[in-house]
Parts: structure tokens; C-alpha cells; sequence
């Protein structure tokens, strides 16, 4: 690796930190000013600003045809945001899921997963289906602006007749205008610290001889939900853990119907989806999205254990595309063990504890 190409990582870290630091800060304070939950801002907010790399290197890649790596940027940063980083973000600590995550966010983020495979079922993602995932994330957004203004405006019935209306303080309007300048700030510093830190992996992946699919599941879809790893990262450090949680679920949504669905609509021929994508990437991101389920609905926390359970997850999906780019001899025992083993330990574990949650619920 070249000095320029390790200039570029180290300030891009650095500014990835820095900006996720602001951008989590302000998300919260806003959140208290105006009277939004901080679930709302992650799912929003914070989620989107930090899938900006993402919507970014997908919309270049698809204008320039280049369309597995546009699709792979989107699986495999989804997988990546709930393997690695809130695997990571709940061994830093516990994390607390919310009821609306439950019953809501979450089955949304899987019924959205499996539209994507339908849609891709005929070998690519036109610009019909494309239109329909953007409608899709316009929907979303309207319904938890109108949700949270609603729960907002009951607050505040409530506190008024309690205590008497108030006038809102002019340092209110003041510290809104700051919070947003800290948002703003945040995210483009997320979106540049992402894009200098892209530039060199790209290169180097490239060197390497993988397949811009492998590409775009590893190498990219970890620059771009760097973003994501810092702000949740950092949101957890802070205990602000709905927005550490909503981050990860709202980027996740709109990856696929903002991202996907933009790239699909600016392609004259919308984004062509591989067999090896279809066989396995995005069942894998479904299969992710599907075990949130019963560990966020057990006791409604991501406890220790199974943040490091994620964890070893991405570390074994990870190794399997490494495995299958460079056809290793081990590959064959590799993906019995992972087939026949861990996945059904796993799988029947995930079921105890379901069970259990539903007799003491």
C-alpha cells in the first residue's frame, strides 16, 4: 500500500469519527428540542445522512454500468450494518430495543428484504420496480413524520394541562439552528471521510483480482457503512441507543428502497442482478434481517452475547466470500460446517429463547 493510499485511510478514520461525533450530537439535541423521539431521528435522520456514501457510489456505479458492484454496495451493507455493527456497538453496551422496532421497523426491514429477491427473481431490478422501492421510502418517511408529530402534539396537550402552555424560548429556535449546523456538518464530513477511505480499498481490492460483486459486498460495503459504524458506534458510547438501534434499521430500509430504487430509475437498463447474488447474497441479507426479529424481541435488548454472536457471523460470511473469490481447497469443509452445524445450533438457540420470551411475556 502506497503513502497516498494510507494518507487517505488515516484521515479518513479521523474524519469519520469526528463528523459521526457531531452528527450524533446534534441528532440528539434537535430530538430534545423539537419534541421528536430519538428512535425517529436515528430511523431518519442519521440513518439516511449516514447511507449517503452508500446512494452515492450506487447511482455512479449504475450510470456507468456497472451494476454489481451497485447492487452489492446495497446487500452487503446491509448484512454488514446488523452483523458488524451492531454486533459491535451492543458489546459495548446492552442495547435497548424499543416496541416500535418490534412490531414495526423491523418486520418492515424484513418484508422489504424479501420484495428485493422477488423483484430480482427475473435476473434484474427495472426501472418499474426501481419506482416502486423510491415510493416505498417516500411512504415510510411521511407515515414516521405524521407518527411522531401526533405522539409529539399528544406531549404536549398532555404538559400544557398539567402545567399551562409556555411560549417557546427564542434560545430554543437558536439551538435548533446549531444542531442542525452540527447535523449537517456531520454528515458531510461522514460522506467525505467514507469516500477518501473508499478510494484507496477500491484500489487495492482491485490488485487483488476478486470480482466487482466481492467488490462490492466486502470492500465497498465496508467504506460506505463506515458512516454507519462510527454513528453507531459513537451513539452507543453516548447512550443514546435508539439512535445506535434506528440507525442500523432506517439505513437499512433505505438502502434498499431509496438507494436500489435510484439506481434502478437513472439505468437505462436498471441494475442487473447476478445468479451467485441471487443464490446466496441476498438470501443471507434476508436470513439477517429475519434473525433480528427474535433477538430484539427477547427481553427487548441485544444483550452482550449476542452482539458477539453477530459478530462471529460477519467474521464466517466474510471468510466464506474470501474462500470463494480466491477457491480455496478449504471452502467445501468450511461451508459444511457453517450449513449443517452452526446455523442449525443457532437457529434452534434463537427458537428457546422466542419461546421463552413468549411464556413470560
Amino acid at each position: 500500500m502506497n503513502t497516498e493510499t494510507l494518507i487517505f485511510f488515516v484521515l479518513g478514520c479521523g474524519l469519520l469519527v469526528i463528523s459521526a461525533e457531531g452528527l450524533v450530537r446534534g441528532a440528539s439535541r434537535l430530538a430534545a428540542v423539537s419534541g421528536i423521539s430519538p428512535l425517529v431521528i436515528g430511523l431518519t435522520v442519521v440513518a439516511f445522512g449516514t447511507s449517503a456514501p452508500e446512494l452515492a457510489v450506487s447511482l455512479f456505479s449504475a450510470m456507468n454500468g456497472q451494476s454489481d458492484i451497485a447492487l452489492g454496495n446495497v446487500v452487503g451493507s446491509n448484512i454488514l450494518n446488523v452483523l458488524f455493527i451492531l454486533g459491535l456497538s451492543a458489546l459495548i453496551t446492552p442495547l435497548v430495543v424499543s416496541q416500535q422496532l418490534v412490531r414495526l421497523d423491523v418486520p418492515l426491514m424484513i418484508i422489504v428484504s424479501v420484495l428485493l429477491y422477488l423483484l430480482a427473481l427475473d435476473g434484474h431490478i427495472s426501472r418499474l420496480d426501481g419506482s416502486l422501492l423510491f415510493t416505498g421510502i417516500l411512504a415510510y418517511t411521511v407515515f414516521l413524520i405524521i407518527k411522531s408529530r401526533q405522539e409529539t402534539a399528544q406531549i404536549q396537550a398532555e404538559y400544557a394541562q398539567e402545567y399551562g402552555l409556555k411560549e417557546p424560548a427564542v434560545s430554543q429556535k437558536q439551538a435548533m439552528l446549531v444542531n442542525l449546523a452540527l447535523i449537517i456538518s456531520g454528515l458531510v464530513g461522514l460522506v467525505w471521510g467514507a469516500r477518501w477511505l473508499v478510494a484507496g480499498a477500491v484500489e487495492l481490492a482491485r490488485l487483488m483480482g476478486v470480482s466487482e460483486l466481492i467488490i462490492g459486498l466486502t470492500v465497498i460495503a465496508l467504506g460506505t457503512s463506515l458512516p454507519e459504524v462510527a454513528a453507531s458506534v459513537i451513539a452507543s458510547l453516548r447512550g443514546e441507543r435508539d439512535i445506535a438501534v434506528g440507525n442500523i434499521v432506517g439505513s437499512n430500509l433505505f438502502n434498499i428502497l431509496a438507494v436500489l430504487g435510484l439506481s434502478s430509475l437513472i439505468s437505462p437498463t436498471g441494475v442487473q442482478v447476478s445468479e451467485a447474488a441471487l443464490n446466496f447474497d441476498i438470501p443471507v441479507m434476508i436470513a439477517v434481517a429475519v434473525a433480528c426479529l427474535p433477538i430484539f424481541f427477547t427481553s427487548h435488548l441485544i444483550a452482550r452475547w449476542e452482539g458477539g454472536l453477530f459478530l462471529g457471523y460477519y467474521v464466517a460470511y466474510t471468510t466464506y466470500l474470501i474462500l470463494y473469490a480466491t477457491r480455496h481447497d478449504a471452502l467445501n469443509a468450511f461451508s459444511t460446517t457453517m450449513l449443517w452445524f452452526v446455523m442449525p445450533l443457532t437457529a434452534a438457540t434463537l427458537l428457546i429463547l422466542t419461546v421463552r420470551a413468549f411464556r413470560t411475556a
